[in-house]
């Protein structure tokens, strides 16, 4: 009887002694729910973060590869560094460049015409090519800062921007060849594009429909000589109808055509040239090229990658206003025959190559 409740005796102990044991082990390997990551007993957990289905909606791919935003597309993500932006644009620009089959659209002659669209600033050796309906102003300002003419961009007035007798912004045009060479070689250079055919409905509104700069020739001489061109229904008197977009649209895909009409409008035409004939992206290295439709994100790039943020500051962008609007072209293109919108996609499909903006299939098919 006694061995008997020695037995029992062992066997409760024994069962304390489990019970205890397992308390123990539980506590030891509890974890926090959100993270594991702790060594146990020498054994290395490895560390598994639990993710929140609903915050999961898109793959971190900038944790592991540069992604690259669409400037007319742009996506929710966004690279950690917008240097890896910059340089996807440079490679596309260069591949493009070599394309044999591109050269003829893309190439273009550095020659007097070119040089005068590059502004300098020797104190800080930056060189900005003017590219019209991008934004320029704002650029100008900067360089009327960097060049110690004002303060800040907000104190200059918009007139004496676009005066170019009286702002003091030197251009390339008017150096030597040795010290063009030598700028051109060893400079920060830059540019801004815009979809090519967005910007022509900027360049149209802002010459033939509201012409904030009281600039006549537009209006007077121009839209009469394109209207008697290249209206198909002459019965409206052009004058009082003024120029239609799509008036504007044939002129501009009648390549050659047009030639003798742009040679009597001079200069003014650049504000609808091609970027390869304003700035020659393919025959001068360029170290930025910035987009209109991202330009909160490439103002300050800019100006960090050119050592000058600490100098100036580009003027605010209102959230959203410098975005591509699909709807805007669709409105535009409206009524405009396939056959004119294909001839004028071939003059500009070298831009569209160039910076990445995709074929306007909406338009074209």
């Amino acid at each position: 009887m006694r061995h008997h409740w020695l037995l029992v005796g062992a066997c409760g102990w024994v069962l304390l002694i489990l019970i205890f044991i397992s308390k123990f082990i539980n506590f030891s390997i509890r974890m926090p729910d959100d993270y594991v990551g702790r060594t146990v007993f020498g054994w290395a957990m490895p560390a598994v973060r639990r993710i929140n289905l609903h915050s999961a909606q898109q793959p971190d791919k900038a944790a592991s590869e540069p992604f690259i935003v669409s400037s007319v597309y742009p996506s929710i993500l966004e690279p950690k560094d917008w240097q890896s932006v910059n340089e996807k644009r440079l490679e596309l620009l260069s591949t493009v460049c070599r394309n044999s089959s591109f050269w003829n659209i893309t190439h273009s002659t550095v020659h007097r015409f070119v040089l005068d669209r590059i502004f300098v600033c020797d104190k800080h050796k930056i060189l900005f090519c003017q590219t019209p309906k991008v934004g320029n102003t704002q650029w100008k300002k900067v360089l009327l800062v960097l060049n110690g003419k004002f303060s800040k961009v907000e104190t200059i007035p918009e007139n004496l921007v676009h005066d170019h007798e009286r702002n003091g912004l030197p251009r390339l045009s008017s150096m030597t060849d040795t010290e063009i060479n030598r700028r051109l070689n060893s400079y920060f250079k830059f540019f801004i594009v815009r979809d090519p055919f967005e910007r022509l409905i900027s360049a149209f509104k802002d010459k033939f429909v509201k012409n904030p700069r009281f600039e006549p020739w537009y209006k007077h001489d121009i839209a009469p000589a394109i209207i008697w061109k290249y209206r198909k229904n002459h019965s409206d008197d052009g004058e009082s109808v003024g120029l239609r977009f799509e008036d504007f649209v044939r002129y501009l895909g009648d390549e050659p055509g047009r030639h003798h009409l742009d040679r009597k409008f001079g200069d003014h035409v650049i504000h609808w040239l091609k970027y390869t004939d304003l700035c020659a992206p393919c025959d001068i290295s360029y170290n930025v090229v910035g987009h209109h439709e991202t330009l909160e994100r490439d103002a300050p790039y800019i100006l960090k990658a050119a050592g000058i943020a600490n100098l100036v500051s580009y003027p605010n962008i209102p959230p959203g206003i410098t975005q591509y609007n699909r709807t805007k072209v669709e409105h535009y293109f409206t009524g405009i025959g396939k056959r004119d919108v294909r001839h004028l996609y071939a003059l500009y499909r070298g831009d569209f190559s160039l910076f990445g903006y995709p074929r306007p299939d909406f338009l074209l098919d």
